[in-house]
């Protein structure tokens, strides 16, 4: 594969110039319990950079609003050339009933503070960041379209929401002449590929680029969960804090583990690291544009980096998509059987070629 972060790739169907991989700044911060201080946070924005990378993904509630603001702070210099992605609709404020959800003034207001700790006048794309059931398409559409023609975001995008809503918003956008649709951020990796039943394919059909979240799933891509981590217990760190975390949203399984095993056979067989492996793995996919890495230290950092030079053979490709192989379910099982092909074309030979 053998690419840099100065390789850029298109976005969807916009014609937005992003790097191979984006950085993820949700570590940017320790009000999680886990992340980067302000210095080791600069460090690691500088040295994706440097690197050539210009694709930086945040949310208005990222720490607490202080991965906004660092960004704030390391952008001051070079604004102009990166692609500051931000996300809206979590809560903002306990209590506060329309400081969270994708209804306009909730946007409006949101947007308004990622302004002011992003220290610009613009954002490059923004995210519906988690879908709430309750406020009509039509209104979210609109309101974002209404920043668009302000000149206050660029382009928007959608996270964390059915693939029949999303396919539907980008037809209701196409006919009312409004803001498309370019990117779709899910998680995505070798242990959740669920959103290969419909998510992506339908970010395929509609022009949307696909942005993988989690592309390391917490961490249990890397090696450096056991068997002795189903236990749940741990020591008081911020390490521990976090592998707490991925072990309450059920990350740490048997069945994980067995996928992250055969990641650090590949890996031993590459002369690479578990987590090159992980990554570079879900670049091997057309339809992803920029998986995100979420690296804690300029080490980490690195680490990352090096996904993309990474070689599979077709065989080493083979055992790790069998080893996280999920079914797909119906219709799509059912479409793809040797009974459906037979009663639909017979014998009959199509090239499906694009």
């Amino acid at each position: 594969m053998s690419l840099t972060l100065d390789t850029y790739r298109l976005l969807g169907r916009s014609g937005l110039r992003v790097s191979p991989l984006a950085l993820g700044t949700a570590t940017f911060g320790t009000e999680w319990g886990w992340g980067a201080e302000e210095d080791e946070a600069h460090k690691l924005f500088d040295r994706y950079v440097e690197h050539g990378g210009n694709f930086i993904d945040t949310a208005n509630t990222y720490t607490e609003g202080s991965s906004e603001r660092l960004l704030g702070e390391f952008t001051r210099e070079n604004r102009e050339s990166l692609v500051l992605a931000t996300k809206y609709t979590t809560l903002r404020r306990p209590g506060d009933p329309n400081s969270g959800g994708p209804h306009r003034k909730s946007l409006f207001a949101s947007v308004e503070a990622s302004l002011r700790r992003l220290n610009t006048d613009y954002i490059d794309l923004l995210y519906l960041h988690v879908w709430d059931f309750t406020t009509p398409v039509e209104e979210i559409l609109r309101a974002m379209d209404d920043l668009v023609r302000q000149g206050k975001v660029l382009y928007v995008a959608m996270s964390n929401v059915p693939a029949w809503q999303v396919s539907r918003m980008q037809a209701i956008a196409d006919l009312r002449g409004w803001s498309p649709l370019v990117a779709l951020e899910i998680e995505y990796s070798l242990i959740e590929r669920t959103g290969e039943r419909d998510l992506i394919p339908m970010a395929h059909e509609m022009g949307l680029g696909v942005v993988p979240y989690s592309p390391l799933a917490g961490g249990v891509l890397t090696g450096k969960y056991s068997s002795g981590d189903l236990t749940g217990t741990t020591t008081a760190s911020a390490e521990s804090t976090r592998k707490s975390f991925n072990a309450a949203m059920g990350m740490v399984t048997e069945h994980n583990l067995t996928i992250a095993d055969v990641v650090k056979d590949v890996a031993k067989e590459l002369g690479r690291t578990p987590a090159q492996v992980g990554l570079a793995w879900t670049l091997q996919n057309p339809d992803v544009a920029a998986p995100i890495i979420g690296a804690r230290t300029p080490a980490q950092l690195e680490d990352n980096l090096g996904a993309l030079e990474v070689d599979f053979t077709a065989a080493q490709l083979a055992r790790l998509d069998e080893a996280s192989a999920i079914a797909l379910g119906f219709p799509h099982d059912a479409l793809a059987s040797d009974h459906i092909r037979k009663v639909t074309a017979g014998d009959m030979k199509i090239d499906t070629r694009r």
